[in-house]
C-alpha cells in the first residue's frame, strides 16, 4: 500500500497538491502511473472486528442475532449529525427498523478514504493537465493511502452510494438466506421495519438468518429499492447521539478513565519558530499532586494526578521560550497582506471574456476589504488520551483524519502504522480544528515517559495561542457597469494564504507550522479563492490570487476560503446595486438567468423575510452563495443598539438536493449561521508579539442569545443529489449583515470583524 511521505526532508513538498515527482510514478507519465499503480491490489477486505454473535456482512455492517444492526461511520461527529445521516441511508436500502440501528466508528482502511476531499485538496496543475487520468491518480493515492478525511462537507456526496448499496447487499443476501429455508425465490422476499417476509404470512427476524446469508453471492446487478412506502430516507429521524448527550454517558476524549491515568497541559509558546529555554521546576513541584514536568524541544507538559494540579504548576513553573524570526502581530499581517499586491507570485486563476477592453477608459467602481483570522473557539479544547506500552500503543481522540494521525504517532514512537490503535472519538466541535493531530503525538510522547496512561487537555488560553484559525485576506475589486446596469467587467485581486495548502502540509508531510506557512508563501492556489468566482452571468471578469506568508499559521475553518470570498463577492456585489441605482435583490436576479436554483433561493428568502427594498433605515441585507452542487440566500434584520449589534432576524432559503435527513440539513444551515454570526462579529483577536491579546470568550465580542432573533430555514424541495450542507451557510451572514448596516447607518462595513474590538 502507498504511504505518505514521513521523512522530514520531505515535509511541505506537496503543498497542498500532489507534485510533478509523486504523480509521474514509474517514470513514463501517464502511461508509467497507470502501469505501476495498475500492478498494486485494488480489492481490500473490511478489517473490522466481531465480537460474539455478530456477523460481518460489509464494510459499512455488522448484523448480530438479535437483528441490532450496527452501522460503521469512518466520519467524524462533530455535531453535523453525520452518525445518523449515513447510517440512515443505509438502513433505509435494508429495510431496518430504525429503533435496532447502532453505530460504530471505523478503523483506518482504505475502504473508507476520502477521495472526493482528496481530489478537491490534492489538485494541482499537473492533475488538471491529465484530465480523467489525474483524477483517477489522486482517487488511487487516496485509496492505497487509507486517506480518510472528515471536512468541506463531503460526507454524504462521498459515501451515500456506498451505504446505499451496503444497504442493498445486505437486503439480497438475507432475502436468500431466508428464502432457502422457505424454499421460495429469494426475489419475492423483501425487509419491512426490519423483518424478513415473504409478502404473505411468513416473517423472519434479520439476526435468525445473518449467519447464514454470508454464504450467498449477490446478483450481477444489485437491485434496489423501490417505491416509496415505509422508506427512512427523507424523514426526520431523530439522531441516533441524542439520548446519550442527554443522559451525559456520550464519551469525549476528556471523559476516557484507564487504570492508572494520570493528566497533563502543556504549553507550547508563542506563535511561531519557539523553542523551550527554562522551566521552574522547584516552583511547580510544590503543587499537590503534581508528578512531573516533560520537556520537549517545543512544549514542555505537567502532569499530575489531576488536571488542575497540571495546569498549576505549569503556571508556576513559567515556561520561557526563545523566538526565532519576526513575532506575530496585528500590523505585521496587515502590512504582509498589503505588500503581496506587490509581489511576484500572483497569478490569474479563474477568467472569462477580456476585460482589457471594458475597463480602459471606463469609469470604474474600486473597493478593498479586509477580513481578519478567525479563531474555532470549540467547546471542547485539542485533547487526547494515551496508553503506551511496550507493545505498541492505544490512543483515545476526536481526529478528521485519524490514518494520518495514526502513522504521525506511530512515527514519533518508532512503531509500525499496525501496532498503534486509534480510538476516534465524536469531538465536542471542531470547524475544522480536529484535522490537526499535535495533541495525539503529545500524549503518546507523554504517556510513554511516564510509563503509564496520560491524558492531555489544552487548556482554554492554550487552544487560543495555538489555534490554526481561518485565513486572513485583503481583496482588492474593481468593476464596471454596463449601460443596462449590469455589471460589464469584474475584477478580484485577493492576497491570502491558503489554509488548506498550510494544513496539508502540517498533517501529512508533518512540517512544524511555521514551516507549512513559509512553504506555501509563494504558491498561488485556487483552494485560497474559494467563493471568488461570481455566482452571476458576467461577461468578463477574473480573479487573482497574491499568495503570502502573515507570519500566523492558518487552517481550515467551517468554509474555508469561503468565508472571505463570499463577503468580498457579495458586499461588493452589493455597493455595484447602489452606484446603479437599482434594488438589490432585483440587481442580482437580472444577472441569474442561467442559475435559476440560485435564484429560486433569492426570491424565496426575500418573500419569507418580507423584503422591502434595501431602503434606508431598513435594516435589511441580502446574500447569496453556492458551493458544489449546493446553493442558498439569506435574508437578514440587523441594527445596532449602542455599540452593540443585534441581529433580530434571519431567514435562510437553501437548495441542497434530496435530503436523506431534513432536520439535520436544516440543523446544519442553523448552526453554519451562527457560525458565520461568531465570525462577523468577534472570534478573531489582535495579535502583539507573538500572542494574541486576549483569550477569554466574553471579551471576543462573540454572539449571545440575546442577540440573535429568529431564524427561519426553508428547504426547498429537489430531485437533484442530495448535496453537503455543513458549509454551505455561514459565508454568507457576514456579507448579509454588512449590507444590511448599511441601509442602517449609511456606511458601509469593508472588514471583518463588523465591529471594532480592542
Amino acid at each position: 500500500m502507498a504511504r505518505i511521505p514521513r521523512k522530514r526532508s520531505d515535509k511541505g513538498k506537496s503543498g497542498g497538491g500532489i507534485d510533478r515527482r509523486t504523480l509521474l510514478v514509474g517514470g513514463g507519465a501517464a502511461a508509467g502511473l497507470l502501469i505501476a499503480w495498475g500492478a498494486w491490489p485494488r480489492r481490500y477486505a473490511p478489517n473490522l472486528n466481531a465480537g460474539p454473535g455478530e456477523t460481518i456482512v460489509n464494510a459499512f455492517l455488522k448484523i448480530d442475532r438479535s437483528g441490532q444492526i450496527i452501522v460503521i461511520v469512518p466520519q467524524t461527529e462533530s455535531g453535523q449529525g453525520v452518525t445518523t445521516v449515513l447510517p440512515q441511508i443505509l438502513a433505509d436500502e435494508l429495510g431496518a427498523d430504525w429503533r435496532t440501528v447502532a453505530v460504530q466508528s471505523a478503523p483506518v482502511s482504505p475502504l473508507y478514504a476520502n477521495t472526493l476531499l482528496a481530489r478537491e485538496w490534492l489538485a494541482s496543475d499537473w492533475t488538471r493537465l491529465l484530465g480523467g487520468v489525474g483524477d483517477w491518480a489522486v482517487g488511487q493515492y487516496a485509496t492505497r493511502s487509507a486517506l480518510m478525511l472528515t471536512g468541506g462537507g463531503t460526507s454524504v456526496p462521498m459515501f451515500h452510494d456506498a451505504y446505499r448499496d451496503a444497504g442493498a447487499a445486505a437486503r439480497v443476501l438475507l432475502c436468500q438466506a431466508a428464502a432457502a429455508r422457505w424454499g421460495i425465490p429469494w426475489e419475492s422476499c423483501d425487509i419491512v421495519d426490519g423483518l424478513i417476509t415473504d409478502g404473505a404470512a411468513r416473517r423472519m427476524k434479520i439476526g435468525e438468518v445473518a449467519g447464514d446469508a454470508m454464504q450467498y453471492k449477490l446478483p450481477d446487478i444489485l437491485p434496489l429499492r423501490q417505491g416509496q412506502d415505509g422508506r427512512l430516507a427523507g424523514q426526520d429521524l431523530p439522531r441516533l447521539d441524542t439520548p446519550s448527550k442527554i443522559d451525559g454517558s456520550h464519551n469525549y476524549t476528556a471523559d476516557i478513565r484507564l487504570p492508572d491515568m494520570v493528566y497533563a497541559s502543556i504549553r507550547q509558546g508563542p506563535i511561531g519558530d519557539a523553542l523551550l529555554a527554562g522551566v521552574d521546576e522547584r516552583s511547580a513541584s510544590g503543587v499537590t499532586g503534581f508528578l512531573k514536568l516533560v520537556r520537549q524541544d517545543r512544549w514542555v507538559a505537567a502532569v499530575a494526578s489531576n488536571w488542575w494540579a497540571a495546569n498549576k504548576a505549569l503556571d508556576l513553573a513559567d515556561p520561557v521560550f526563545t523566538l526565532r524570526g519576526t513575532p506575530v502581530s496585528s500590523n505585521g499581517i496587515d502590512n504582509a497582506l498589503e505588500s503581496a499586491f506587490a509581489g511576484s507570485s500572483g497569478q490569474r486563476l479563474y477568467q472569462q471574456g477580456d476585460l482589457l477592453p471594458v475597463f480602459e477608459g471606463a469609469t470604474i467602481l474600486a473597493s478593498e476589504y479586509q477580513v481578519d483570522a478567525g479563531l474555532h473557539l470549540a467547546i471542547e479544547p485539542m485533547a487526547a488520551t494515551a496508553r503506551v506500552t511496550d507493545d505498541g500503543a492505544e490512543i483515545w481522540m476526536a481526529t478528521e483524519a485519524p490514518g494520518l494521525a495514526r502513522a504521525a504517532i506511530a512515527d514519533v514512537l518508532g512503531l509500525a502504522d499496525e501496532a498503534v490503535t486509534l480510538y476516534p472519538l465524536h469531538a465536542g466541535g471542531s470547524f475544522g480544528r480536529k484535522m490537526d493531530w499535535d495533541a495525539g503525538v503529545q500524549a503518546a510522547l507523554l504517556s510513554r515517559d511516564m510509563g503509564r496512561p496520560v491524558q492531555l487537555l489544552w487548556s482554554r488560553l492554550e487552544d487560543v495561542i495555538q489555534d490554526r484559525p481561518s485565513a486572513p485576506a485583503h481583496a482588492r475589486m474593481a468593476a464596471r457597469l454596463g449601460r443596462n446596469g449590469a455589471i460589464a467587467g469584474w475584477l478580484a485581486k485577493v492576497a491570502a494564504p491558503c489554509a488548506i495548502t498550510q494544513t496539508w502540509a502540517r498533517i501529512a508531510d508533518r512540517a512544524l507550522p511555521h514551516e507549512a506557512a513559509a512553504a506555501g508563501s509563494d504558491k498561488a492556489t485556487r483552494l485560497a479563492v474559494a467563493g471568488m468566482v461570481p455566482p452571476y452571468a458576467i461577461p468578463n471578469w477574473a480573479v487573482d490570487h497574491y499568495p503570502v506568508d502573515v507570519g500566523l499559521p492558518v487552517g481550515l475553518a467551517q468554509g474555508n476560503a469561503r468565508l472571505h470570498g463570499a463577503f468580498f463577492t457579495e458586499s461588493f456585489v452589493d455597493e455595484l446595486a447602489h452606484l446603479a441605482n437599482m434594488e438589490a435583490m432585483s440587481f442580482r436576479i437580472q444577472m441569474l438567468g442561467g442559475n435559476p436554483r440560485l435564484a429560486h433561493c433569492l426570491s424565496t428568502a426575500a418573500a419569507m423575510g418580507g423584503w422591502q427594498g434595501g431602503i434606508a433605515g431598513s435594516g435589511q441585507g441580502i446574500a447569496v452563495h453556492m458551493m458544489d452542487g449546493a446553493y442558498a440566500a439569506i435574508l437578514v434584520e440587523a441594527a445596532m443598539s449602542g455599540d452593540r449589534l443585534n441581529v433580530t432576524r434571519i431567514v435562510a432559503a437553501v437548495d441542497v438536493g434530496d435530503q436523506v435527513n431534513p432536520d439535520i440539513a436544516r440543523q446544519q444551515v442553523e448552526g453554519g449561521l451562527i457560525y458565520g454570526l461568531a465570525y462577523a462579529m468577534g472570534a478573531s483577536v489582535p495579535y502583539e508579539r507573538g500572542l494574541p491579546t486576549r483569550a477569554i470568550l466574553g471579551r471576543m465580542n462573540l454572539p449571545r442569545l440575546a442577540d440573535i432573533g429568529e431564524i427561519n430555514v426553508e428547504l426547498i424541495r429537489s430531485t437533484a443529489a442530495p448535496t453537503g450542507v455543513s458549509d454551505l451557510a455561514a459565508p454568507l451572514v457576514a456579507p448579509a449583515i454588512a449590507n444590511a448596516l448599511y441601509t442602517w447607518t449609511g456606511q458601509r462595513l469593508r472588514r471583518l470583524p463588523l465591529l471594532a474590538t480592542s
